[in-house]
């Protein structure tokens, strides 16, 4: 298929070029007696795609919570601009979650007592946005996702396949620099899920976020640049940088 080319974030002072945008390396994690990650590692550059693929239970999911600062390691390092978030501070990563980390998970996550709209503006009230800027551009947002009118209705009054849209919208609408997705097509039928997918990593491509995606489906790792395998707690890289 035809890709837009990505248009990666500029680099920031001090940041090296050539260096991975994130990394993780030699990470481990177990939750009691069951090792989900050992020895598993991933680098992320600015503007790429990378999809995690692995059956259930492989610990693909783990790996990418802890990429994202949402679980910490048992071992192992995740540098994230150089700066290590296994040790950051709940402050630090709190910050990192509301203005350059994106999330989108499989059923969406949107609060159902919140309309579509202020669905996409939370994460930019959250980051201090007066109500009419972050609406006004939550609006875009939606219109950009070919759901502007859904605006004023519920996450209950919309398909599977427009709500996972609207919160395509609120991943990306910070303009994060990395966006993680968990089984973003899981819950959704092959045509939806193909709609979303080629939203998410076509609109990603044109704003320059880098996007981590995790699935067990080909059809959604082939939006990606490069494909890493997840087994039993391990990686192997299928192509591009290591």
């Amino acid at each position: 298929m035809t890709r837009p080319a990505p248009r990666p974030h500029p680099v920031r002072p001090g940041e090296n070029p050539g260096a991975p945008l994130l990394a993780g390396t030699g990470l481990r994690k177990s939750f009691g007696l069951t090792q989900a990650l050992e020895d598993a590692s991933l680098s992320l550059y600015p503007g790429e795609i990378v999809a995690i693929m692995g059956p259930s239970g492989s610990g693909k999911s783990t790996l990418l919570h802890c990429l994202a600062g949402v679980v910490r390691p048992d071992a192992g390092r995740i540098a994230y601009c150089g700066q290590d978030l296994a040790t950051a501070n709940d402050t630090r990563l709190s910050a990192l979650r509301r203005s350059e980390f994106g999330f989108l998970f499989q059923f969406g996550q949107l609060v159902p007592e919140l309309s579509c709209l202020e669905n996409v503006a939370l994460p930019l009230r959250l980051g201090g946005w007066s109500r009419r800027r972050a609406e006004h551009t939550a609006a875009t947002w939606l219109d950009r996702l070919d759901v502007a009118d859904l605006a004023r209705k519920t996450p209950g009054e919309c398909s599977g396949g427009q709500g996972q849209r609207v919160a395509v919208a609120r991943a990306l609408v910070t303009g994060p620099r990395v966006v993680f997705a968990d089984e973003p097509t899981g819950a959704l039928d092959s045509l939806n899920g193909e709609r979303v997918i080629r939203m998410l990593t076509d609109t990603a491509r044109e704003t320059g976020a880098a996007v981590v995606v995790v699935t067990h489906e080909p059809r959604v790792a082939a939006y990606a640049d490069r494909e890493v395998v997840c087994r039993d707690g391990r990686t192997r890289n299928l192509g591009g940088p290591e």
